[in-house]
């Protein structure tokens, strides 16, 4: 029996290619993966980065549902602390009216860009994560109609109305990430992705504190990993050139596109940078389709994750495309 996939999208900008393209290379990939049988397609909100075009994932949502027809679409996800629960249900709201029974709501708190894009996104509101657990509540109150009959906003009618829902899932990295989400009976996406270590023990620890909510009767997991899956590992390998000089821009604050295979061929590592990129390397699963559903498989064992995401990155599009092609073949 296949295991259940989905893809996380961040819409990369490869370099030499513009930010429109990078969103039309979403559209595809997302017929694509629908007709491989992934089950889930989600997008990311990132703002002020080069290498990554969405912004507003929920706006970008409109269009991956007019161009699919079976697999749920989402975000992954939506970073709650710079916005109003209310407007945020009644986006949704309307999402799911448009796609009824197929749309997610990720949540997430961190800020997707740095600093000062924080400030001018929040705009002198101010953001605080301590309010997020309260943001979270109101949202989902607001979804379903259930707020309190006490609640300053009790009353208020996130339009339009409907029997359905969007499914809230809770996104993390962290230990604090999946508390919350066992505390208020919400699912939980683990991102292995940037936090390639504890995975095992948050998400084990989320099923064995959960509790049930009236929408979740259960605990429901997903873990999100990176992955390059190419024909041979010796293939794999060279591909993740262009991942590894992407981290490293990163780490640096080199605001560029993602690199070409052939930038980051290229480049000339200090000793330094190489200790850098080995130590980065945990949060990549890559390999030949065998050895990476051998690596999926462990993790899924590991974590109990019900579901598993898979973000790919390469320094072309079609690679990137091949990469999820050959995964799907390998597990599905």
């Amino acid at each position: 029996m296949g295991v259940r996939l989905g893809v996380l999208d961040q819409s990369p900008v490869v370099s030499g290619h513009s930010p429109a393209q990078a969103v039309a290379e979403t559209l595809t990939l997302a017929r694509l993966a629908e007709d491989l049988g992934y089950g889930r397609y989600w997008l990311a909100e990132h703002h002020a980065i080069a290498a990554l075009a969405d912004p507003c994932p929920e706006i970008l949502l409109t269009r991956l549902g007019a161009v699919t027809s079976r697999m749920r679409v989402g975000t992954g996800g939506v970073l709650l602390p710079y916005y109003s629960p209310l407007k945020v249900a009644e986006v949704f709201r309307m999402l799911e009216a448009l796609y009824p029974g197929r749309i997610d709501l990720g949540l997430g708190r961190a800020p997707g860009g740095d600093l000062r894009t924080a400030q001018a996104m929040a705009y002198g509101a101010g953001i605080s994560p301590e309010h997020f657990p309260r943001q979270v509540q109101d949202l989902a109150g607001f979804l379903d109609g259930t707020l309190a009959a006490g609640h300053p906003y009790a009353g208020v009618k996130a339009q339009p109305a409907g029997a359905g829902s969007p499914q809230i899932w809770l996104l993390g990295s962290s230990d604090y990430s999946g508390a919350l989400a066992s505390e208020l009976g919400l699912r939980f996406a683990f991102a292995h992705f940037i936090s390639a270590h504890g995975a095992g023990a948050v998400m084990r620890a989320y099923r064995e504190q959960y509790r049930p909510s009236a929408p979740e009767p259960r605990p429901v997991s997903l873990l999100c990993v990176f992955v390059i899956c190419a024909k041979t590992s010796v293939e794999a390998e060279r591909l993740a050139a262009s991942v590894d000089l992407r981290r490293l821009h990163m780490a640096r604050g080199i605001d560029a596109p993602v690199p070409t295979l052939e930038e980051a061929q290229a480049h000339r590592y200090t000793e330094q940078e190489r200790a850098y990129v080995r130590q980065q390397r945990a949060r990549l699963v890559h390999g030949d389709p065998g050895e990476v559903r051998e690596r999926l498989l462990a993790l899924q064992e590991e974590t109990q994750a019900d579901e598993l995401m898979i973000l790919s990155i390469t320094g072309d599009y079609e690679t990137r495309r091949e990469s999820y092609r050959l995964v799907a073949g390998a597990l599905l």
